[in-house]
């Protein structure tokens, strides 16, 4: 059984938005940011939605995290993301200045951990793998499914 409030626990939240977004067709990414146990926002993938390639999951919620709460800083909050960040995400968050990172399935193409150190902001704590054979399992059947 999973623990409410627990890493787990939001991160099976994350995984339902990464379902959203597969059923859009996009891949199939999903995240939500919490502060003080209450989710603040949520986002998945739309970049072919959108036609943007900017528009990750982890960007969508940062933009509805920093509406929420009325300001571009994110201390005190966590993000969940089913994949780990891309540079692009992790340098957005590095500005946000978001307290915590939780990520699933590790990305090894294209993951900000292996492409850069020292990119997210030092007083970000990281936790990778929470759920990570599902995460994975899901990026995986989709593009499977693609070729």
């Amino acid at each position: 059984m999973i623990e409410p409030y627990s890493d787990e626990h939001f991160m099976k939240l994350a995984l339902k938005e990464a379902e959203e977004a597969l059923d859009k067709d996009e891949v199939p990414v999903g995240a939500i940011i919490v502060s003080e146990n209450t989710i603040i926002a949520r986002g998945h993938n739309l970049s072919e939605t959108l036609n943007d390639v900017t528009a990750h999951a982890e960007m969508q919620a940062i933009t509805a995290a920093s509406n929420h709460i009325g300001g571009k800083y994110l201390k005190n909050c966590t993000l969940y993301v089913t994949l780990e960040p891309c540079v692009m995400c992790a340098g957005a968050l590095f500005w946000s200045q978001i307290s915590k990172i939780v990520f699933g399935a590790i990305d090894e193409n294209r993951g900000a951990t292996h492409l850069a150190k020292n990119i997210f902001h030092p007083k970000t704590e990281i936790v990778g793998g929470v759920l990570e054979r599902e995460c994975g399992q899901l990026i995986k059947d989709f593009f499977r499914s693609k070729r």
